[in-house]
Formats: C-alpha cells, sequence, structure tokens
C-alpha cells in the first residue's frame, strides 16, 4: 500500500497495512496497537560504511517521549561497507551473513538485558538489508515491527553485471528477499519510509553510482514493499529517511501505536558524553577502535569559536578505543581535538548537545591531498545524518555556498574550505539551516584539519 505525501498532511484517516493475506493483517494491527507500557525494546540499524552515532538524535527523541534508555540499542557493525562482490573477501568490509550474524547477536543480547519476547528494529538503508535478512531466515518471532529507512528493498541497481553484489536487485541476495506474492515475512509488522525523488539510491539514471546516462533499473518506488505499510515523506535525501524529525514521528508512531507527545529533543540539565574513536585503514571506515588515541574537549565561544579556559576533559583511549565520560552543560559549544595514530590533528566543533550520549563517536579527518597542497587552513563541513541539497536547502560555509555541493538530488554530506595562510587564525561558519558552528582555521603545515561537524 502506498501513502503518498499529500494524503498525509490532508490528515487522511489510521493507515491500515496491506498484506498478503487476512491472517497477516490482523497480526501486524496487533503489533502496532501496543501501548506505551507494551512498548518493545528498540534496535537501531545503521548503513553502508556508517556507526551507531547516527541515531544520536532518534534516541534523545525516545527518550524525550518516555522510552527509557536501557531499552534502546545502536549496533555498531565491525565493519559497515559492504563488499563488491559478496562471494570475495575485502579486507575491512562486511559480507551479507557477516551483517546477519552480528544482528542476530544484537537482538539476542537486546532480549536477553530487557527480558522481552520480541524487539522492533529500525533500520537505514544497509541496515535494512540485514533486517530483511535476519527475519527472512527464521527470526521473524523475535521481531514485532521492522522500519526500512530508505532502504535499497529492490537494489541500487538491477542489471545482469555485478550478480553478487548486495544492491543488484537482479541478485540472488534481494532476488530471494523479494521472492513471492508478498515481499515481507508474515508476523512482523512492516514499514518503508522513501523520498519523493530525492533518495540518491532510488534513481533510474545510473549518474548517481558512478555511470551517468545508464539506465539503473530501479525506480523513486524501489525502496517500498508488497505487503508493508509504504510511505512517501516527501523531499528528504536517503539519510533522513532515517534521521530526520518526520522520519523520527512515522518510527515512533508504528512502533507506538500513537503520535509522539513531541518532536523536539527535551534538554537535560546535566550532559556526560563518551564515545569510540575509530579509524579508516587503507581509506576504508570500520568501526573497529583505535588504541592511543588523544581526546581533548574544550567549552568556546558560540561566536568566535575561541576556547573558554583550560580543557574540561583529556583522555587517552585504550585497547577498546573508548573515551570519556566527560561532563559539559547542555548550552555550551564544544571543540574536540582527535590526536590519533598516523592521521592529522582533527578540531571538530560541535553544536551544543542537548543530552547525554555513549556514540560521541571520533574519526580523524582523512589525510591531505593534492588539492590541499597549497592551502594555509582546511576546514570542512560536515553533515553526518543528512545531504546538503541545493536549493533546498541554507547551506552557507564562511558565508557563501559551498562550490563543491551539486545541485539537484543531494548527494553530498561535506563541503571542504581552504583558505591562504592569511587566513590560519580566523574563526569560520557553517551554517545548514538553523545549525550554526563556528569553527577555528587551524595551521595545515602542522598537520592540522577543522571540522564543523552538524548534529541535525
Amino acid at each position: 500500500m502506498k501513502v503518498s505525501r499529500r494524503m498525509i498532511l490532508q490528515g487522511a484517516g489510521t493507515l491500515s497495512f496491506a498484506v498478503a493475506s487476512s491472517r497477516m493483517e490482523v497480526l501486524a494491527q496487533t503489533a502496532t496497537a501496543a501501548p506505551d507500557s507494551q512498548l518493545p525494546p528498540i534496535l537501531f540499524v545503521h548503513g553502508n560504511g556508517d556507526y551507531d552515532a547516527l541515531w544520536m538524535t532518534a534516541l534523545w527523541r525516545m527518550e524525550s517521549n518516555g522510552v527509557a534508555r536501557d531499552r534502546m540499542f545502536a549496533i555498531n557493525f565491525t565493519d559497515p561497507l559492504a563488499r563488491n562482490d559478496d562471494k570475495i573477501e575485502q579486507a575491512g568490509r562486511s559480507s551479507i551473513e557477516d551483517q546477519r550474524r552480528e544482528l542476530v547477536a544484537s537482538i539476542a543480547e537486546l532480549k536477553r538485558r530487557t527480558g522481552a519476547a520480541r524487539v522492533a528494529l529500525v533500520g537505514s538503508s544497509r541496515g535494512g538489508n540485514a533486517i530483511r535478512n535476519v527475519i527472512r531466515n527464521g527470526g521473524a518471532g523475535d521481531v514485532s515491527h521492522a522500519v526500512l529507512c530508505g532502504t535499497p528493498n529492490h537494489g541500487v541497481f538491477a542489471t545482469d553485471d555485478q550478480p553478487n553484489n548486495e544492491f543488484n536487485g537482479r541478485g540472488p541476495f534481494l532476488r530471494g528477499l523479494n521472492e513471492g506474492e508478498s515481499e515481507v515475512t508474515p508476523g512482523t509488522a512492516f514499514l518503508t519510509l522513501r523520498s519523493d525523488g530525492m533518495d540518491k539510491y532510488a534513481q533510474s539514471d545510473g549518474r548517481f553510482i558512478g555511470k551517468p546516462g545508464a539506465p539503473t533499473g530501479v525506480t523513486v518506488e524501489g525502496p517500498e514493499l508488497k505487503g508493508a505499510t509504504n510511505l512517501v515523506l516527501g523531499a528528504l535525501d536517503h539519510r533522513e529517511l532515517a534521521f530526520h524529525p518526520r522520519a523520527f514521528r512515522e518510527i515512533y508512531k508504528f512502533i507506538a501505536g500513537r503520535e509522539p507527545a513531541r518532536i523536539a529533543i527535551v534538554p537535560e540539565q546535566s550532559v556526560r558524553l563518551s564515545g569510540l574513536v575509530t579509524g579508516t585503514p587503507g581509506g576504508v571506515p570500520t568501526n573497529r577502535p583505535v588504541a592511543g588515541a588523544g581526546v581533548e574537549i574544550f567549552r568556546v565561544d558560540p561566536e568566535s569559536g575561541e576556547r573558554s579556559g583550560a580543557a574540561v576533559h583529556s583522555s587517552k583511549t585504550g585497547a577498546d578505543g573508548r573515551w570519556g565520560p566527560a561532563q559539559v552543560e547542555p548550552g555550551w559549544s564544544l571543540e574536540f581535538v582527535l590526536t590519533a595514530p598516523d592521521a592529522p590533528v582533527t578540531h571538530i566543533y560541535r553544536s551544543p548537545f542537548p543530552r547525554s550520549s555513549d556514540v560521541v563517536h571520533l574519526r580523524a579527518a582523512r589525510p591531505f591531498g593534492p588539492a590541499d597542497k597549497d592551502a594555509g587552513a582546511v576546514v570542512i563541513m560536515s553533515r553526518p545524518r543528512g545531504y546538503f541539497g541545493l536549493p533546498r536547502d541554507i547551506v552557507l560555509l564562511d558565508g557563501k555556498e559551498p562550490t563543491d555541493v551539486k545541485p539537484g538530488v543531494p548527494t553530498d554530506s561535506a563541503a571542504t574550505l581552504r583558505l591562504p595562510a592569511a587566513g590560519i587564525g580566523r574563526h569560520v561558519v557553517a551554517q545548514f539551516g538553523e545549525e550554526r558552528i563556528v569553527a577555528r582555521a587551524w595551521p595545515a603545515s602542522e598537520n592540522r584539519i577543522a571540522i564543523a561537524e552538524l548534529t541535525y
């Protein structure tokens, strides 16, 4: 069943589940009608090359609606990037089976920890593949709800080449998940969230996957599933389908059976932060811990980026890669200084943290490249939970729209500003919508890079 944005905005009646049989419809409606006291534990599953920290704002919004933090968990896949060919091992990358095995273990642990018989799973992009694989292959009894956010359920492409690529809609993996009259597993309630044309991985033209002009065999409807409730969330991009407030509303409503009491994040009086330091060995993002990394945190002036006194936290990671905890105030703008082996010293500037989090993960900036050779300072504006869309969004770096952000379908989550030597030490404003971060330009000659990392 497909529900359009217009139907949502016009206040269409309560959504019913499109299902393959009346038995499945009863099961699905029962699962989503659970009162708050019966809300199942929720396990969040990140996407390709990503990490659990992306669910930070979703966790905060759930907590702000009374969901206990110990009844939620976000998995951090060891090697989150998929193989080019699932049958051939690649260093630092995971197979379909690797993901299934890790997700099964996390479901079992969340059930053990909470004593619940079933859990709800919420997946972004590739995370939805793992969710469907677990449910399809014996896990339906453990999962009450499955929410798939921008998941390429029919592939990023559907062609006869690369048959063993996980994202090929004509490959054996996705064909196996989609075979039959219904594409969902009975007994679990399924919801898909898709974009109205702004998801770069649900496009008919191959230019978004490096093959301009070549048909992908996929349409904007690719994330939908026969037998699921399928919602269209307007002009959200691929990542926003999981992390945007609009997505949160639908995720909560589907699992809780009612509207959330609030969308806004309720601040805490005192904030405790901690996280993991990870790296990119050989240029491949992994969630493996980095030992021997130094982490310092400074309170900074929100208008100048200048430090306000000495470090409020200083630590070095052990074998587990963990840093913290650090105690801060919810109104503080912060600078994290990460000194990791064989990487640039990375100055990460962040907006105030309204609530505590143990998934404030840090990863060193990429090494300096040929384009940086004449730069006195390099400042990167990063949006981990979404892409920059022009002209959809307000995107300003140092008072100008970044030239390395392409217009149209949002595809870029980072923009780079290179300053001459004369610009070293001055402040740089990164603005996305209403979120504003002021960073300082550090000398590239000292192997230092600044990142203004957006939270929203």
